[in-house]
């Protein structure tokens, strides 16, 4: 019994993690360089602010243009499932909905990806701590 616990408990786990890389905060903003980006595969990525993980991700759309997004929406984001990707469509997990990945920081409201500010420089896109925290009542 103990083994079968054991083994359902590890694949529950397996089931909730998160593919997202952890990011920390320097100089009051979290970077990424812009040609991790490139391919059009939105990439998770998760940040401690205020001690609470605040998640969110980064695309580069086939438009040219780099995307941020809190990985939660204004609807759903109680269920704190989040987004898949499933070619140029960011799919809530909760509800199943799908946005056009160029429509992420241009629609605001309802199911869609909650924008998240950005900015490029030298390269990199940046997002700074006052931005992320904005985030903190989705997680």
């Amino acid at each position: 019994m103990r083994i079968v616990l054991l083994v359902l408990a590890s694949l529950f786990l397996a089931a909730c993690s998160s593919d997202s890389q952890t990011m920390s905060v320097t100089d009051g903003a979290v970077s990424v360089p812009v040609a991790e980006l490139d391919g059009g595969q939105a990439r998770h990525f998760s940040v401690d602010i205020d001690g609470k993980p605040v998640r969110f991700f980064l695309l580069k759309t086939s438009d040219g243009v780099t995307r941020a997004a809190f990985d939660a929406c204004d609807v759903c984001y109680q269920e704190k499932k989040g987004y898949s990707q499933n070619g140029e469509y960011m799919i809530c997990n909760n509800c199943g909905q799908r946005f056009h990945a160029s429509r992420i920081n241009e629609v605001r409201g309802g199911c869609n990806p909650a924008p998240l500010e950005r900015s490029i420089v030298n390269d990199a896109v940046v997002l700074r701590t006052e931005d992320l925290r904005q985030g903190l009542k989705y997680f």
